[in-house]
Protein backbone atom coordinates (compact mmCIF):
# COMPACT_ATOMS: atom_id res chain seq x y z
CA UNK A 1 0.00 0.00 0.00
CA UNK A 2 2.74 1.94 1.10
CA UNK A 3 4.88 1.71 -1.96
CA UNK A 4 1.45 1.50 -4.02
CA UNK A 5 0.80 5.11 -3.19
CA UNK A 6 3.88 6.45 -4.16
CA UNK A 7 4.10 4.48 -7.41
CA UNK A 8 0.76 5.73 -8.45
CA UNK A 9 1.54 9.56 -7.48
CA UNK A 10 4.73 9.55 -9.56
CA UNK A 11 5.06 6.71 -12.62
CA UNK A 12 1.40 5.38 -13.38
CA UNK A 13 3.38 1.89 -15.15
CA UNK A 14 5.19 1.22 -12.50
CA UNK A 15 2.01 1.08 -10.32
CA UNK A 16 0.55 -0.92 -13.15
CA UNK A 17 3.04 -3.46 -12.88
CA UNK A 18 3.23 -3.38 -9.09
CA UNK A 19 -0.16 -3.53 -8.36
CA UNK A 20 -0.27 -6.92 -11.09
CA UNK A 21 2.92 -7.75 -9.13
CA UNK A 22 1.00 -8.23 -5.76
CA UNK A 23 -2.16 -10.19 -7.08
CA UNK A 24 -0.04 -13.36 -8.14
CA UNK A 25 2.23 -12.31 -4.53
CA UNK A 26 -1.27 -12.82 -3.03
CA UNK A 27 -2.59 -15.76 -5.08
CA UNK A 28 0.99 -17.45 -4.11
CA UNK A 29 0.48 -17.04 -0.78
CA UNK A 30 -3.30 -18.91 -1.49
CA UNK A 31 -4.95 -15.76 0.41
CA UNK A 32 -3.90 -16.66 3.45
CA UNK A 33 -4.53 -13.85 5.38
CA UNK A 34 -1.84 -15.34 8.48
CA UNK A 35 0.64 -15.83 5.54
CA UNK A 36 0.14 -12.07 4.24
CA UNK A 37 0.76 -10.72 7.66
CA UNK A 38 3.79 -12.58 8.41
CA UNK A 39 5.01 -12.67 5.09
CA UNK A 40 3.93 -9.07 3.82
CA UNK A 41 2.99 -7.36 6.47
CA UNK A 42 4.97 -7.88 10.07
CA UNK A 43 8.63 -7.13 8.49
CA UNK A 44 7.38 -3.82 7.38
CA UNK A 45 9.28 -1.06 9.78
CA UNK A 46 5.46 1.33 10.80
CA UNK A 47 3.48 1.45 13.53
CA UNK A 48 0.78 -1.64 14.32
CA UNK A 49 -1.95 0.98 13.77
CA UNK A 50 -0.27 1.20 9.41
CA UNK A 51 0.36 -2.85 9.37
CA UNK A 52 -3.45 -3.03 10.47
CA UNK A 53 -3.94 -0.93 7.28
CA UNK A 54 -1.55 -2.31 4.86
CA UNK A 55 -3.05 -5.72 5.90
CA UNK A 56 -6.17 -4.54 5.19
CA UNK A 57 -5.37 -3.14 1.72
CA UNK A 58 -3.91 -6.39 0.97
CA UNK A 59 -6.99 -8.31 2.08
CA UNK A 60 -9.36 -5.52 -0.07
CA UNK A 61 -7.22 -6.75 -2.92
CA UNK A 62 -8.23 -10.52 -2.30
CA UNK A 63 -12.03 -9.06 -2.16
CA UNK A 64 -11.81 -7.59 -5.40
CA UNK A 65 -9.55 -10.44 -7.15
CA UNK A 66 -12.51 -12.86 -5.64
CA UNK A 67 -15.31 -10.74 -6.72
CA UNK A 68 -13.94 -10.28 -10.05
CA UNK A 69 -13.54 -13.89 -10.42
CA UNK A 70 -9.57 -13.55 -10.76
CA UNK A 71 -7.94 -15.92 -7.84
CA UNK A 72 -6.34 -18.01 -10.83
CA UNK A 73 -5.07 -15.46 -12.77
CA UNK A 74 -6.20 -12.13 -14.81
CA UNK A 75 -5.81 -8.31 -13.03
CA UNK A 76 -8.31 -6.39 -11.24
CA UNK A 77 -10.71 -3.88 -13.60
CA UNK A 78 -9.14 -0.58 -11.72
CA UNK A 79 -5.85 -1.75 -13.30
CA UNK A 80 -6.86 -2.52 -16.80
CA UNK A 81 -9.26 0.69 -16.85
CA UNK A 82 -5.98 2.63 -16.18
CA UNK A 83 -4.39 0.69 -18.69
CA UNK A 84 -7.08 1.69 -20.95
CA UNK A 85 -6.59 5.40 -19.86
CA UNK A 86 -3.13 5.04 -20.75
CA UNK A 87 -4.40 3.58 -24.55
CA UNK A 88 -6.48 6.40 -24.86
CA UNK A 89 -3.79 8.74 -24.56
CA UNK A 90 -1.31 6.50 -26.53
CA UNK A 91 -3.93 7.01 -29.13
CA UNK A 92 -4.44 10.63 -28.64
CA UNK A 93 -0.48 11.26 -28.45
CA UNK A 94 -0.14 8.98 -32.04
CA UNK A 95 -1.61 11.59 -33.77
CA UNK A 96 0.38 14.89 -32.20
CA UNK A 97 3.67 13.88 -30.72
CA UNK A 98 6.31 12.93 -33.26
CA UNK A 99 8.83 11.59 -30.76
CA UNK A 100 5.72 9.63 -29.35
CA UNK A 101 4.88 8.53 -32.65
CA UNK A 102 8.71 7.09 -33.29
CA UNK A 103 9.25 5.64 -30.11
CA UNK A 104 5.99 3.68 -31.00
CA UNK A 105 7.09 2.64 -34.81
CA UNK A 106 10.62 1.41 -33.01
CA UNK A 107 8.21 -0.78 -30.59
CA UNK A 108 5.69 -1.48 -33.05
CA UNK A 109 6.96 -4.81 -34.30
CA UNK A 110 8.03 -6.37 -30.58
CA UNK A 111 4.74 -5.48 -29.92
CA UNK A 112 2.99 -7.50 -32.59
CA UNK A 113 5.30 -10.07 -31.77
CA UNK A 114 4.69 -10.27 -28.13
CA UNK A 115 0.94 -10.51 -29.17
CA UNK A 116 1.39 -13.54 -31.49
CA UNK A 117 3.34 -15.61 -29.09
CA UNK A 118 0.32 -14.48 -26.05
CA UNK A 119 -2.40 -15.02 -28.34
CA UNK A 120 -4.05 -11.89 -26.92
CA UNK A 121 -5.85 -10.03 -28.76
CA UNK A 122 -5.57 -6.51 -26.62
CA UNK A 123 -4.65 -3.20 -27.65
CA UNK A 124 -1.22 -2.17 -28.14
CA UNK A 125 -0.65 -0.75 -24.48
CA UNK A 126 -2.02 -3.55 -22.89
CA UNK A 127 0.31 -6.06 -24.88
CA UNK A 128 3.14 -3.65 -24.02
CA UNK A 129 2.72 -3.92 -20.13
CA UNK A 130 2.54 -7.90 -20.83
CA UNK A 131 5.61 -7.95 -21.87
CA UNK A 132 7.11 -5.95 -19.51
CA UNK A 133 5.14 -7.66 -16.80
CA UNK A 134 6.77 -10.92 -18.13
CA UNK A 135 10.20 -9.35 -18.24
CA UNK A 136 9.80 -8.60 -14.88
CA UNK A 137 9.06 -12.05 -14.08
CA UNK A 138 11.81 -13.42 -15.92
CA UNK A 139 14.15 -11.47 -13.66
CA UNK A 140 12.60 -12.53 -10.80
CA UNK A 141 12.72 -15.77 -11.84
CA UNK A 142 16.81 -15.38 -12.63
CA UNK A 143 16.27 -16.34 -16.21
CA UNK A 144 18.38 -15.64 -18.98
CA UNK A 145 17.12 -12.87 -21.92
CA UNK A 146 19.11 -12.60 -24.86
CA UNK A 147 20.08 -9.96 -26.32
CA UNK A 148 17.20 -9.44 -29.09
CA UNK A 149 14.78 -10.00 -26.65
CA UNK A 150 16.40 -7.47 -24.09
CA UNK A 151 16.27 -5.26 -26.90
CA UNK A 152 13.15 -5.34 -28.08
CA UNK A 153 12.23 -5.02 -24.35
CA UNK A 154 14.36 -1.81 -24.10
CA UNK A 155 12.34 -0.38 -26.77
CA UNK A 156 8.76 -1.26 -24.88
CA UNK A 157 10.24 0.49 -21.78
CA UNK A 158 11.06 3.38 -23.90
CA UNK A 159 7.46 4.08 -25.40
CA UNK A 160 5.52 3.11 -22.00
CA UNK A 161 7.94 5.86 -19.99
CA UNK A 162 6.99 8.30 -22.36
CA UNK A 163 3.63 7.51 -22.46
CA UNK A 164 3.52 7.30 -18.76
CA UNK A 165 4.91 11.23 -17.96
CA UNK A 166 3.06 12.33 -20.89
CA UNK A 167 -0.04 11.06 -18.88
CA UNK A 168 1.22 12.44 -15.74
CA UNK A 169 1.79 15.71 -16.83
CA UNK A 170 -2.04 15.43 -18.73
CA UNK A 171 -3.74 14.09 -15.07
CA UNK A 172 -1.67 17.10 -13.52
CA UNK A 173 -2.79 19.76 -15.53
CA UNK A 174 0.49 20.41 -16.40
CA UNK A 175 -0.24 19.61 -20.34
CA UNK A 176 -3.57 19.37 -22.01
CA UNK A 177 -4.63 17.02 -24.76
CA UNK A 178 -5.80 19.77 -27.11
CA UNK A 179 -8.15 18.24 -29.81
CA UNK A 180 -9.13 19.58 -33.20
CA UNK A 181 -12.52 20.66 -33.27
CA UNK A 182 -13.62 18.45 -36.12
CA UNK A 183 -11.93 15.26 -34.04
CA UNK A 184 -14.16 15.60 -31.15
CA UNK A 185 -17.65 16.09 -33.51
Amino acid sequence: MLIAKNKRKENIAEYVLYMWQIEDLLRALNFDGDSIFRTLVEPLNVSEDKKQEVFFWYMGIINILKEEKKEISGHNYHSLHIVRELNDVHLYLLKKDSRYNSLFLAAQGDIDLFREKSSKNSNDIEIAFDALYAKLLLKMKHEQISDETSAAFDRITSLIAYLSAKFHRFEHGEEEMKFDTDETS
